[in-house]
């Protein structure tokens, strides 16, 4: 959103400084708003907030440099700051962090449009991709990018808001209880979407799952009584969480509460899917991978079916939909190991999402099916047993091969291992890409998943995978 400095100072809470010589600049217009020095574009505000490494006030001078048109700066490190970051405007608050909260609030109420809020343990960011196609069928859509889900990314997704957009798709993520619900506070959802509640960041909470059912409950509890919570229907937790809400709540899913229904799912060649809407059936067909997929796509179809989107346009949306970088892309490999064919779902990994992508792998038509697991990060003292339930699937999925990479994975190997499943482990993606070098054959299909840390797309790069068209 396009503010003055002298809007974005009130918007804020900020005090604005600039030198006597500079007239007139609380009427410079910011065309954008960053926190990172590097890739600040000319004319936009640059917040100097501290993360767990740097502190954004040692970087001032570089935003400027690159453009920036002022600095939002705490009120602490004002007296710090050198002559040159002086001569230039800033506005001056407490602590920049909460003044960029504080200006995305701010911006969310002054926008006056609805904004459509997707959380879950697995699959928020596809599922808030597909739910951004099928409302873009029928109006103007913000769409949060990547995965910017957290209180530094939920904002600056926010103050990309525009007058002309009437929706804003924005995913929400957690680590700890009462995340989502200081998320809500700011970006003040009117729709919130639900996927499930997993195992994901289950060592941040002592009680479990049930623990985290309550942080992703924050928010439904966040939603107006006029608003609408779109609940997955197959969750045993989730489903539960309409019944003391006020507004209107839609379940998606396979189960009986569900409207739209998935009534059958086909994996043979690309995804099919076919939903029963207010018991009339609508068939969806999709590039994607994973039965995982399906749900996702049937909460889209519920949340463009509510807001009132032709229902052609909605599958059309939903048929044109490819996947995100490194979220179950296709790749062909050429040159030595043309033939071969590799899945590239490296972004991140928990063990819900790994099974789902296991019977997408067992589903595929390959001479040997290839599963090259990483190790599932921040799930604490479950993570042995989490990893060796992903190893049992794998087998009882028919998997021929199984390489585990690092850690916990080795709980994975051992219990595929001891299904009857060919595995080996090894310590990390270096060791893992120079074994596909040695071993991919013409016809087999590999599987590539793990977290975040285990960075497993550096045992794909050095293949010169090209994406398939």
């Amino acid at each position: 959103m396009n503010l003055t400095l002298a809007e974005a100072a009130l918007g804020c809470g900020a005090k604005l400084e600039a030198p006597a010589s500079a007239a007139g600049v609380g009427t410079l217009v910011a065309s954008g708003y960053s926190i990172d020095s590097r890739a600040i574009q000319p004319g936009e505000i640059f917040f100097a907030v501290r993360g767990a490494k740097h502190d954004g006030h040692d970087f001032i001078a570089a935003a400027l440099e690159r453009g920036a048109i002022a600095a939002v700066v705490s009120v602490v490190k004002a007296g710090t700051l050198s002559d040159k970051v002086l001569a230039s405007p800033l506005l001056i608050v407490e602590d920049p962090l909460q003044a960029l909260q504080a200006l995305a609030g701010h911006s969310r109420r002054h926008w006056g449009g609805r904004v459509v809020a997707v959380t879950g343990s697995a699959g928020k960011t596809s599922t808030k991709d597909a739910i951004a196609a099928a409302l873009g069928a029928g109006f103007r859509v913000l769409k949060s990018l990547g995965n910017l889900n957290n209180e530094y990314g939920l904002p600056l997704q926010l103050l990309r808001l525009q007058p002309e957009h009437e929706f804003a798709v924005i995913e929400m993520g957690m680590n700890h209880a009462g995340e989502i619900a200081m998320l809500a506070r700011i970006a003040s959802p009117d729709w919130g979407v639900i996927t499930n509640v997993g195992a994901a960041h289950i060592e941040n909470f002592s009680d479990g799952q049930a623990g985290i059912a309550r942080a992703k409950y924050e928010l439904v509890e966040a939603l107006p009584a006029t608003g609408i919570a779109f609940l997955n229907c197959d969750d045993r937790y989730v489903s539960q969480f309409g019944r003391d809400f006020a507004g209107k709540v839609v379940y998606f899913g396979a189960g009986p509460c569900a409207d739209p229904q998935i009534a059958s799912i086909d994996e043979s060649n690309g995804l099919r899917v076919e939903l029963l809407s207010n018991g009339e059936p609508v068939s969806v067909s999709m590039s994607l991978l994973g039965r995982h997929n399906a749900s996702n796509a049937a909460a889209a179809f519920a949340v463009a079916r509510e807001a009132g989107v032709p229902i052609d346009s909605i599958l059309q949306a939903l048929h044109a939909l490819t996947p995100g970088d490194k979220r179950g892309e296709i790749l062909a490999l050429s040159g030595p190991w043309q033939g071969a064919t590799i899945i590239n779902d490296s972004y991140n990994s928990n063990p819900e999402a790994l099974k789902s992508m296991i019977q997408a792998l067992a589903a595929r038509p390959a001479t040997r099916r290839i599963l090259v697991a990483g190790e599932m990060l921040e799930l604490g003292d479950h993570a042995p047993e989490l990893h060796a339930a992903c190893g049992q699937a794998a087998a009882q999925a028919g998997i021929d091969l199984v390489v585990g990479v690092r850690g916990h994975a080795q709980a994975l190997v051992h219990a595929a291992s001891d299904a009857g499943t060919m595995a080996l482990l090894l310590p990390d993606a270096e060791s893992a890409g120079a074994w596909l070098r040695e071993n991919l054959r013409p016809g087999d299909v590999v599987l590539v998943k793990g977290s975040r840390g285990v960075r497993l797309e550096r045992a794909i790069d050095p293949l010169r995978a090209a994406p398939v068209d």
